[in-house]
């Protein structure tokens, strides 16, 4: 019951620290988030194509086994799951799928890591930003069977093991990364580990977001050890995710928006 409180919780603490786009000042925040919100108003029931697989999943009532090497499913528990039920509760709306996508755009794009592919949803719509190969890495072999079903998103390579052996083993395969989509673990430890990780390889303009920022108080203590990270210069808490950015114009600023 706990599990399920917190969130509720921590949204009512967020909604009344939440800013709009009119409260932003800085030239460069008020370009970055108006773009987001014209870019989710231009398709705000997400990609049709897309959102058509991820229907197909929400009918599919096959059960799979999942092999969880995270913090589990606070909803869905059980090893053996209904792919309809894995999809309704563990992906990303289309909203916040399309926002992924968003700020991948706003990097190089040439190689971009997404740590947790789940059903392959978001990995598509980012995959649709990547202009150069997109790294997708999942635990679970049954998961990532779904994920890869037709039709498969284009310039990706879907690495199956456990996060904290396969990310070691891509990282050493890529010079830098320009995205990264942190949306696996779910724990404080997993989560750090894997910043850390893909902190090696960033650059000015890379992009990092990690989803579930709020999902449990340890969540929320490694979200605060992120953004205090001297090379953080501007964080984004969209309450489901947190954008950083590494080159920021202004002094180092921590945010809460709304889309």
């Amino acid at each position: 019951m706990r599990k399920l409180i917190f969130p509720a919780l921590s949204y009512f603490s967020y909604w009344l620290k939440k800013e709009d786009l009119y409260s932003q000042q800085s030239p460069f925040l008020f370009s970055v988030y108006g773009g987001l919100i014209k870019f989710l108003q231009t398709c705000p029931k997400g990609d049709p194509d897309i959102e058509k697989f991820r229907n197909s999943l929400l009918e599919d009532s096959t059960e799979i086994l999942v092999e969880d090497f995270g913090a589990g499913s606070k909803k869905v528990p059980d090893p053996r799951r209904e792919i309809r039920k894995i999809t309704r509760h563990s992906t990303s709306s289309p909203k916040f799928s399309l926002l992924y996508q968003y700020f991948c755009q706003l990097t190089p794009a040439e190689q971009v890591l997404e740590l947790g592919t789940c059903m392959g949803i978001s990995t598509r719509y980012i995959s649709k930003a990547t202009k150069g190969k997109l790294w997708t890495l999942e635990g679970s072999k049954e998961i990532q069977q779904v994920a890869k079903r037709y039709p498969t998103p284009e310039k990706t390579e879907f690495v199956l093991g456990n996060i904290t052996d396969t990310l070691s083993e891509v990282l050493e395969r890529i010079n830098q990364l320009d995205f990264v989509l942190i949306d696996a673990n779910h724990t404080y430890e997993g989560t750090l580990n894997s910043f850390f990780q893909c902190l090696t390889k960033v650059h000015p303009k890379s992009i990092i977001a990690i989803g579930d920022i709020h999902w449990s108080a340890d969540m929320e203590t490694a979200w605060e050890e992120i953004k205090a990270n001297p090379k953080v210069r501007l964080t984004l808490d969209f309450f489901e995710c947190g954008i950083l950015f590494f080159n920021y114009p202004g002094p180092k600023t921590n945010l809460i928006l709304e889309v």
